[in-house]
């Protein structure tokens, strides 16, 4: 995936507007079930976020933590060589996303990302390894330095989603 300084210019700007804390807000609400109804529109193409920002969404299916139901979002995910990298900012909102509780209640999930299906496990990152990956994220998308002074005291959680080894 390119820094935010390699892609194209239309690609910065649509980023970059997610830094303003009013429109954090505004993508905070909208951009989600946009994203879902561009997938389904689109066959799982891409997304209403991949199209315009230039990144590539990652469908991230988990067991809910109170219902037990498989519960699907769009999140952005960072390819760390066969990982994903992901990063709970819920856009700098002071609490942390239902997804994370559900990764902590039930570490297994499901990904689809560039139209690849794949079991992973997930683990909270921390110290320096949290760090190099909550920086990378920032070199990706710069509202993610935004969002950690805006989660009011509230430490963003970082998580490594691994392939989960095929069983016999």
């Amino acid at each position: 995936m390119e820094s935010y300084q390699q892609t194209r210019p239309i690609y910065r700007f649509v980023r970059w507007t997610a830094t303003p804390r009013f429109m954090a807000k505004i993508y905070g609400v909208v951009q989600e079930p946009l994203d879902q109804w561009v997938y389904r529109l689109s066959d799982g193409a891409y997304t209403a976020t991949s199209w315009l920002a230039g990144v590539e969404i990652t469908m991230l299916t988990t067991t809910g933590a109170k219902s037990g139901e498989p519960r699907t979002v769009p999140v952005l995910g960072l390819p760390d060589g066969d990982n994903v990298i992901l990063i709970a900012s819920n856009f700098g909102r002071p609490h942390n996303p239902s997804w994370y509780y559900n990764l902590r209640a039930n570490p297994r999930a499901t990904i689809v990302f560039n139209r690849i299906r794949r079991e992973m496990s997930a683990r909270e990152l921390s110290g320096a390894e949290g760090e190099r990956a909550l920086r990378r994220a920032e070199e990706i998308h710069p509202a993610f330095s935004q969002y950690g002074r805006w989660a009011k005291g509230r430490q963003i959680p970082v998580l490594l989603l691994e392939p989960v080894p095929p069983s016999r």
